[in-house]
């Protein structure tokens, strides 16, 4: 059975960097304030007139085709994830097969927010594992900017996100000391309204009637950060416990980019150093389903990832969902 491998990363920041100070000028906040919370500094939001969902996915999949040394016609399955797609339907995944110049290759559209990528990276892995495709393109991509209430109102929640893109093409390997070792996934729905965007929806009487605040995410911060810091470890030990590893083990754990403390508690609560975990939430925000793939980029790009590492990927986002997966390098 072929094991499937990372071939190659990619991502795409929009050139808008919106620092703490910016958002002073928008709503009643504070620097201070912001990184006391959750550790941000800046974000970067896209340029509507030119970036798209879609197209942002599409810029950070070519960068991962050419970082693995492929070309867009060697991608033989697409699998987008993402929360804030260019339409209500169809998903970004056949937008991207179109702007990847590709003719028939089938697109899969994951909407699994913050755990999306790691959902995508599954289903990508099964995909190769069980032999039907050779190489697998998937991308996580958001636009949160356009979708936020930017005010003294909406704080609490506009702070934390920013936009981005990033994605990474898996192949088939025969190698079976390297690649991903496992993936692991769990929901728990019970907790959906705890962090939700409630319109537009099938649900009311009428898709056209709907409150404007409505539109606006809705987070339940507490108990997000509760369920959080249990289920990122609990989802970390799953994947070590599978594979006969214990936490020392861990060359570079990289968890979605939700909240800088969320992240500094897991270190704490598991006794890994600073070297053992990436966080780059400071500069991106939360970036969500592009957050885990822009991370691995970067932490590779900076010679924390090398060859032989054993790399944790984690995530814990609206869903509940959460999710992890273990790679030899």
């Amino acid at each position: 059975m072929p094991n499937s491998t990372i071939a190659g990363l990619g991502h795409y920041i929009p050139k808008r960097k919106v620092t703490n100070s910016d958002l002073e000028k928008m709503m009643e906040t504070t620097d201070e304030w912001i990184v006391e919370r959750t550790g941000i500094k800046a974000r970067h939001w896209a340029d509507l007139d030119t970036d798209s969902t879609s197209n942002m996915g599409t810029k950070a999949a070519l960068m991962a085709l050419e970082n693995a040394q492929l070309a867009p016609s060697d991608v033989e399955f697409i699998i987008f994830c993402t929360l804030s797609p260019d339409y209500n339907f169809p998903g970004g995944g056949v937008m991207v097969q179109e702007q990847l110049g590709l003719d028939t290759v089938g697109a899969l559209d994951i909407r699994n927010q913050c755990s999306g990528f790691l959902y995508g990276l599954s289903v990508a892995d099964q995909f190769i594992k069980t032999g039907m495709y050779k190489t697998v393109l998937v991308i996580g991509s958001e636009i949160h900017s356009s979708g936020l209430d930017i005010s003294t109102r909406g704080r609490n929640v506009a702070v934390i996100f920013g936009d981005g893109a990033g994605a990474a093409v898996l192949t088939a390997t025969n190698q079976t000391d390297k690649g991903i070792l496992s993936t692991h996934l769990h929901s728990q729905g019970k907790f959906a309204e705890e962090l939700m965007v409630i319109e537009p929806s099938s649900t009311s009487r009428c898709r056209n009637e709907f409150s404007p605040e409505r539109m606006f995410p809705i987070m339940n911060g507490s108990a997000v950060f509760k369920h959080a810091v249990t289920r990122f470890p609990e989802v970390i030990m799953e994947a070590l416990a599978k594979n006969g590893y214990s936490a020392s083990d861990i060359s570079l754990l990289i968890p979605h980019q939700a909240n800088l403390r969320i992240s500094q508690f897991i270190q704490k609560s598991m006794k890994l150093s600073d070297d053992q975990v990436y966080n780059n939430i400071m500069h991106y925000g939360n970036t969500t389903a592009a957050s885990v793939p822009i991370a691995m980029l970067e932490a590779f790009q900076n010679g924390k990832i090398k060859e032989g590492d054993l790399i944790c990927l984690a995530a814990f986002g609206s869903g509940f969902t959460w999710a992890s997966a273990l790679i030899r390098w």
